[in-house]
């Protein structure tokens, strides 16, 4: 394992000596293993949003530095493990190449000017995990009950009989609300909700999926995330409101 400065990008200009370069392919036999889901698109899609900058020949062949493939991780990841739009994630990378630490981060990520911490480190570099349901109720501290509710409701499903972190998050969450009194019985609305919500992205991004060039499932999935991030905001906004509500009654 490399230590805390194991990603550390300089603009284009900056960098000095020879470089290792690597071809599209090459990247992507560098990344598959832990992100088996990224493509040639994806990459190019990243450097069309200007995530990356690989530098090119004089032919116009794309050569990446290993400063590249280190950002290309730290991009996967977030997008992986929380969700974050493109957009979000762009803020964090400007930051960081002003020499600055990005604000609002996701708990448990710690940035340093120019560079990912070891706890990073350990998150980008982590696999998808897949659970047992024992490993899921342990993790989540779920009962037995509980768990059997999430998935008669749908709110959490096996994967050829393993969960992944998607549904741990939901057991932890769901676990947590149980400990405030809400039962069982009362997570059926968040199921329904988030369908409707589903629902109403879905056709937002249509128009955009229904495309046939080779970057369109990637720009609706990034629509998607922008867009349920909205939603989750007017969700919050308008609950905050109604809490600010019994403050004065």
């Amino acid at each position: 394992m490399r230590g805390a400065g194991w990603w550390t990008y300089s603009p284009p200009a900056g960098e000095t000596g020879a470089a290792t370069v690597l071809n599209i392919g090459e990247v992507l036999a560098q990344l598959t293993a832990d992100f088996p889901s990224v493509t040639a698109s994806k990459i190019r899609f990243y450097e069309e949003k200007g995530l990356i900058t690989p530098q090119r020949t004089a032919a116009g062949y794309r050569q990446f530095r290993e400063s590249d493939v280190e950002r290309l991780r730290f991009v996967l990841a977030l997008q992986r493990d929380h969700y974050l739009p493109l957009k979000v994630i762009r803020e964090y990378l400007d930051a960081i190449d002003q020499g600055l630490t990005p604000q609002n981060l996701p708990s448990g990520v710690s940035i340093a000017p120019r560079m990912v911490s070891d706890e990073v480190l350990r998150e980008l570099k982590g696999r998808t995990r897949r659970l047992t349901a024992e490993q899921l109720r342990s993790e989540s501290a779920c009962g037995e009950e509980l768990f059997d509710t999430m998935i008669s409701y749908g709110l959490i499903a096996s994967h050829e009989g393993s969960f992944d972190d998607h549904a741990l998050k939901v057991a932890q969450a769901c676990t947590a609300l149980a400990s405030h009194g809400l039962e069982p019985r009362h997570l059926r609305p968040f199921q329904a909700a988030a369908d409707r919500e589903f629902g109403l992205v879905e056709r937002a991004v249509g128009p955009v999926s229904a495309r046939k060039d080779s970057t369109a499932a990637m720009r609706a999935a990034e629509s998607a995330r922008e867009i349920a991030e909205l939603c989750l905001s007017l969700h919050s906004a308008l609950v905050q409101t109604r809490i600010a509500e019994m403050e004065t009654s």
